[in-house]
C-alpha cells in the first residue's frame, strides 16, 4: 500500500468515526418538586458529552411533584412517580421520549396504591416496574408492556414495622428498590424500620410476582435510604440517611454479606442525612451525596475491586443546598448533582483516574430539582 493510500485510510477512517460520535445525542431528564401545586416538573434539555453543557429543549407543564424519575433500559420510555408527598395516593406515568425533537409523549397514567411514591426501578428485561411507596410503607408492581405503557399495579406488598429514632421511624417507609445483577431478586430499603427487604422474582405467563424470601437487619437508627450494585456483580452498596453511612456488601445468589460500612461525611454531626448513591461505569469509584445540616457534599471512594472495601478519595462541596439526587454520564466523564433547596443543577467533570470531581462553570437553574437520568441516543 503506498503512502497516499494510507493517509486516505487515516483520513477515511477518522471522518467515520467522527460522524458516529456526531450522530450520538445525549439528553439529560431533570424531575422536580413543585411545591405541591401544579407547575414545571419534567424539564429535558441536550447535553454536551464533550464541553458539559446544556440547552434546554422540553418543559413538561401542569403537573404535581414529578420528583423521581426512571429511564427503561433502552431509553425509549420516561417514567415518573406523581403527586408525591401529598395527603392522597400518588401515581406513576409512562412517557415516550421523542429524542430526535427532544420533548416527552404522556402515555398513560397508574395509580400507585399509596401515599408518597419516592422511587422507581426497572428490572433489566424492561419488562416490570418496581414503585416504592414511603408514606404508605409498600411495594407496588407494574407489567409494562411493548409500546411502554403500564398495565394497573398487579400486586402491592405493604409493611407494618418500626426502629428507634421516633420522628423518622415511627412505622416503615420503603424509599427505593434494586433488583439484583442476576434480576433474580429484588432488595428494598425500609427507612423506617431499618431493614433490607429480600424478595425472590417469580414469573408466570401474567405477571412478575415478588415473594418475600430473606431480611437483613441493619443497625438500629441507620435508616438505609438507597442501595447501587457494582458492575461485577459481585458487591453491593447501601447508604443509610439517618447514620450517614455507606455500608458495603458482598452479593451471591440471593444474599447480601454485610462487609463494613464508612461515614460519609467529612466530619461527625449531630444528626445526618445522606441522600444518595452511585457507582462510576468502570467500577473503580463511589460517589455519595450528603444533604447537610452542616454539610452539603458528595464524598468519592476508591473501590477495591478483590474484596469490595471502601478507601476514601475525598469530599467536594456541591456549591448549592441539599444534594438529594445526582447522576453520572454514560461515558463516565461528568458527573452531575440536583441541588433541591438552592434551585440549581451543578455539573462536575470527572477524573477517571483519581475518581475526583471538578466543578465546571456551567450550571442549570430549576426550581426544586429532585432527581436526574441521563440516556443516550442514535441522531
Amino acid at each position: 500500500m503506498s503512502f497516499l493510500r494510507v493517509l486516505v485510510f487515516i483520513f477515511t477512517l477518522f471522518s467515520v468515526l467522527s460522524c458516529r460520535n456526531e450522530k450520538n445525542q445525549t439528553l439529560l431528564f431533570v424531575g422536580s418538586f413543585t411545591d405541591k401545586m401544579s407547575g414545571e416538573g419534567i424539564h429535558v434539555y441536550d447535553f454536551n458529552n464533550k464541553t458539559g453543557e446544556v440547552v434546554l429543549k422540553f418543559t413538561l407543564d401542569s403537573v404535581i411533584n414529578t420528583s423521581f424519575l426512571k429511564l427503561s433500559p433502552n431509553g425509549k420510555y420516561l417514567y415518573s412517580v406523581l403527586e408525591s408527598q401529598m395527603d392522597y395516593h400518588g401515581k406513576v406515568a409512562a412517557f415516550e421520549v421523542d429524542s430526535i425533537n427532544p420533548k416527552l409523549k404522556l402515555i398513560n397514567i397508574q395509580d400507585c396504591g399509596g401515599r408518597n411514591p419516592a422511587h422507581l426501578e426497572i428490572d433489566k428485561t424492561g419488562q416490570y416496574l418496581i414503585n416504592s411507596n414511603y408514606s404508605d410503607p409498600s411495594l407496588s408492581i407494574f407489567k409494562i408492556n411493548k409500546n411502554g405503557s403500564l398495565n394497573k399495579y398487579s400486586q402491592i406488598i405493604r409493611f407494618k414495622d418500626s426502629s428507634i429514632v421516633k420522628d423518622r421511624q415511627e412505622s416503615a417507609h420503603i424509599h427505593s428498590s434494586n433488583f439484583s445483577p442476576d434480576n433474580s431478586f429484588l432488595f428494598a430499603q425500609d427507612l423506617g424500620a431499618d431493614k433490607i427487604r429480600g424478595f425472590k422474582v417469580v414469573e408466570n405467563k401474567r405477571d412478575s410476582i415478588l415473594k418475600e424470601y430473606r431480611q437483613i437487619r441493619v443497625n438500629p437508627g441507620s435508616g438505609p435510604r438507597h442501595f447501587t450494585f457494582h458492575p461485577n456483580g459481585k458487591y453491593g452498596y447501601g447508604i443509610a440517611e439517618l447514620s450517614g453511612k455507606v455500608a458495603a456488601y458482598k452479593y451471591k445468589d440471593g444474599t447480601l454479606e454485610f462487609v463494613e460500612d464508612y461515614l460519609s461525611y467529612q466530619q461527625k454531626q449531630d444528626f445526618y442525612r445522606a441522600a444518595d448513591i452511585h457507582i462510576s461505569p468502570d467500577g473503580n469509584f463511589l460517589y455519595a451525596s450528603n444533604r447537610g445540616p452542616e454539610e452539603d457534599s458528595i464524598v468519592i471512594f476508591s473501590i477495591n475491586q478483590s474484596t469490595g472495601k471502601l478507601s476514601l478519595v475525598g469530599h467536594e462541596k456541591t456549591y448549592g443546598e441539599h444534594p438529594r439526587n445526582f447522576a453520572i454520564s454514560p461515558d463516565g466523564a461528568f458527573l452531575l448533582v440536583a441541588n433541591q433547596f438552592s434551585d440549581n443543577l451543578v455539573i462536575f467533570k470527572r477524573d477517571m483516574k483519581t475518581g475526583k470531581i471538578r466543578k465546571l462553570p456551567n450550571s442549570i437553574s430549576v426550581d426544586n430539582p429532585s432527581s436526574i437520568q441521563i440516556g443516550t441516543y442514535k441522531k
